[in-house]
């Protein structure tokens, strides 16, 4: 028999992120608690370093592509733009070439590649430079509620220049309704921007259908693909992409340095973010650090080898995975569409467990949690928010990554790791003894005090 509210929301020995919060001390509590609950853990001496499963927040770097790169960190140091001596001719030769590689992987032509710092430089010069160069006949833009934040930054940046946003919502599984996107096509529209494979759930958008929408529509589109090239086969030209932004450390490369797809034919134009010496076809000025191009290229050269070889593997060890979790571990989702995904993203939520707890019980384990854990905010994922995903769910999610380096053993091991954890955390818990005693949650009004 329950007692009232209070009494229920005092059973709980975490309410921080179950129950709703006050201002005021209640609020400070509870991110006092969340900090300590995500304080950085340092390693005892000899303590083995835990299992890495977060290959979409970055990858290992291969060793192939470290030795692509050391000659030209140490011997070909010229800088790739002087015209005029052997040690630029030796650098701007190994820039070339790698340009040449990225294009390969995605079906471009090396001219349309141009050099960044990574996928938010991408993103931010596509958006913010399309939108701009066009905006005495187009000022409007869309783009979708579960885009990486700096897409959605930038988009809120053009706001506050007078530019209107839409920002599309998306369907329960993760997939824009494409129906939806043509009618939200407007005569002044300039870009669409939309991920081709979403860093939280793993889902992947129709971009083909996409570009077809754009290009009948005039429309510039514009992919972050930095979670899908080099994992997936990607052609600009057949799925008409005018913009694509690429990252070197999501497939195996250097951190700090990315690309920028930019169409010729029909040409894309955009404002440049910098100026000076007119580097990258004017577009990205400043001089291009030839290891990092060098390493980038390597990267996507690898990529394009091994691809079919590394997308069968990791589906391999991601089934195993959730085979091992889901059949043993009851009231757990799988996050975004089952089908229209990259296996080696798995989003679960593991219902009446904190994806805060849990990833501190699994400190053995290189993890992350859907929940927005690391900010000042008890607010759980916006993409997950964005499917529909219950508050408490939302809370309750943790992302798996798998890539080229992950062994069969690491994934039993997590798989099991992570069923004792969940087991042990929802015996703790109030809420999940109530279920079990066919308490129906949704129907307790909860009070705030």
């Amino acid at each position: 028999m329950l007692s009232p509210s209070r009494t229920v929301s005092s059973l709980l020995f975490r309410p921080v992120s179950w129950l709703p919060l006050r201002l005021g001390s209640d609020r400070r509590a509870a991110s006092t608690l969340q900090e300590e609950l995500i304080k950085k853990h340092e390693p005892e001496k000899d303590e083995p370093r835990p299992l890495y499963m977060d290959f979409q927040a970055t990858t290992p770097m291969d060793p192939r592509v470290l030795d692509a790169m050391l000659p030209y960190q140490v011997n070909y140091y010229g800088n790739p733009h002087s015209r005029t001596h052997a040690y630029g001719w030796e650098s701007e030769s190994g820039m070339e070439k790698a340009r040449k590689q990225v294009a390969d992987l995605i079906g471009a032509d090396p001219r349309e590649i141009i050099f960044t710092s990574g996928a938010t430089e991408s993103n931010n010069m596509a958006i913010k430079g399309v939108a701009r160069f066009y905006k005495s006949k187009k000022r409007h833009v869309i783009t979708t509620q579960t885009e990486h934040k700096c897409v959605l930054d930038s988009c809120r940046v053009l706001e506050s220049e007078g530019f209107n946003i839409t920002y599309l919502p998306v369907q329960s599984n993760g997939l824009l309704d494409l129906e939806l996107l043509e009618a939200s096509i407007r005569p002044d529209t300039s870009l669409l921007s939309v991920m081709t494979i979403n860093n939280e759930i793993g889902v992947k958008q129709p971009i083909k259908e996409i570009g077809q929408i754009c290009r009948s529509k005039g429309v510039f589109l514009h992919t972050d693909a930095a979670q899908a090239v080099g994992k997936i086969p990607i052609n600009v030209t057949d799925w008409k992409i005018d913009l694509m932004s690429i990252s070197g450390h999501k497939i195996y490369g250097p951190k700090g340095v990315g690309a920028l797809y930019v169409r010729r034919r029909p040409r894309v134009r955009l404002e440049p973010l910098q100026s000076g010496g007119g580097q990258e076809r004017g577009l990205r000025s400043g001089t291009v650090p030839t290891p990092l191009a060098v390493g980038l290229g390597a990267a996507c050269s690898i990529a394009e080898q091994e691809m079919e070889y590394d997308h069968h593997r990791v589906s391999t060890l991601a089934n195993r995975l959730v085979q091992k979790i889901m059949s043993r571990i009851p009231d757990v989702v799988m996050n975004g569409d089952p089908e229209q995904r990259y296996p080696g993203c798995v989003n679960l939520s593991f219902a009446y467990v904190e994806g805060e707890s849990l990833l501190m019980a699994l400190k053995d384990v290189a993890l992350s949690s859907g929940s927005a854990c690391t900010s000042a905010s008890l607010e759980p994922s916006y993409v997950l928010r964005a499917i529909g995903a219950d508050e408490d769910l939302a809370h309750s999610s943790i992302r798996f990554g798998i890539g080229r380096f992950t062994t069969e053993d690491e994934v039993d091991y997590t798989a099991e790791k992570c069923v004792q954890q969940v087991s042990r955390l929802r015996e703790m818990s109030p809420l999940w003894e109530m279920v079990q005693e066919g308490i129906d949650l949704k129907s307790i009004k909860w009070s705030q005090h």
